[in-house]
This record gives C-alpha cells, structure tokens and sequence, in this order.
C-alpha cells in the first residue's frame, strides 16, 4: 500500500499542497492504511472505491481539509440551462423568418385606368364604338398588410437574440474556472 501513499504524495505535490502538510497527510493515510491491515480490514474496505484512483483521492482529501479549493464533480459542472438554448433558437428562427418574409415579400403597385364618364343624353347602342375619350391613369401602391407585423418581429426577433448573448457571455463569465 506504500505504492498508493506516493501516488497521494505525487497528488498533492501537484496541486500544490504545502511539503508539510502532505508528509503530514502521507503519515496519518499510511498508519491508517497499517492499522486497517492489522486488523484484516483491507484497503478496498476502508476507502472504497477510492483505493483504485489515489489521484482523486489525494484530491478530495486536500480539498476537504481545506488545502486546495473543492474539486468540481465529474458530470456535475455547470452546464448550459436548455431553457437558454430554447429561448436563442426560438429568437434566432424568428429573426430568419421575418428577414425572409420581408425579403420575399412582395409590395404590389398596380395602374389602374379608368375612364372619365362622359355625359351622354342617348346612351350608346350595344356593340357601338365609341371614340376615345379622355382617360386617367392613377397609379396605386400598396403594400402588403403584413409588413408591419413581419418589421416588428423582425425586431422582437434582434431584442430576444441581444438579450440572449448578453445571458450567454453573463453565464459564461459566472462559470467557474477549471482547474490547471
């Protein structure tokens, strides 16, 4: 078990723990290491599954000591909220389709010829050519009505995606830092 004291020892060399401290560490695991031996308790029982990786031992140990800030959990990190991947493919889809919408979208302008009424006392006979007579061309222009729904959610869509970085980059500043 000697051999599972200096991998500790090598452990808490790296990370940084004070030459003093460890050897006091290295002693107190090696007697109770020997005094689990004596008593026909092996190593396996009395650290569990510990024994097996002296790495993370020597960490947890350090760090429940006080020595070393507390190891992060293997699987237990922080991680991205799926509700803030939601919300950014949500505005992000909506900024597509309103920009598409808008690019798309097809404002009519359509002439319009009307004729000025001209007053007749006798109406004309069917079929009659009558001859050409003063006209108006009016030009019309309209847009389609939805272009004001597709510019406003061209908006909300750049607001919910600013707002969405800003949750991003404050997430990723309040993430704790990993370990050298």
């Amino acid at each position: 078990m000697s051999d599972f004291v200096e991998q500790c020892r090598r452990e808490w060399k790296r990370l940084g723990v004070p030459d003093p401290l460890a050897e006091e560490m290295a002693t107190d695991l090696a007697s109770d290491l020997r005094e689990a031996e004596a008593d026909g308790v092996s190593a396996e029982e009395l650290l569990g599954s510990s024994a097996f990786d002296p790495r993370s031992f020597a960490a947890s140990w350090a760090a429940e000591r006080g020595v070393i800030p507390e190891p992060p959990e293997r699987g237990r990190g922080r991680r991205r909220p799926l509700a803030l991947l939601a919300f950014t493919g949500v505005a992000a889809f909506a900024l597509i389709v309103s920009a598409l919408l808008l690019l798309t979208g097809r404002p009519t302008v359509s002439l319009v010829r009307s004729e000025v009424a001209r007053p007749h006392l006798v109406p004309a006979p069917p079929g009659a050519v009558l001859p050409p007579g003063p006209t108006r061309h009016v030009l019309v222009a309209s847009a389609s009505a939805s272009a004001p729904v597709e510019w406003i959610l061209l908006l909300l869509a750049i607001v919910a995606l600013g707002f969405a970085a800003w949750l991003w980059s404050s997430w990723s500043r309040s993430r704790p830092s990993a370990p050298a």
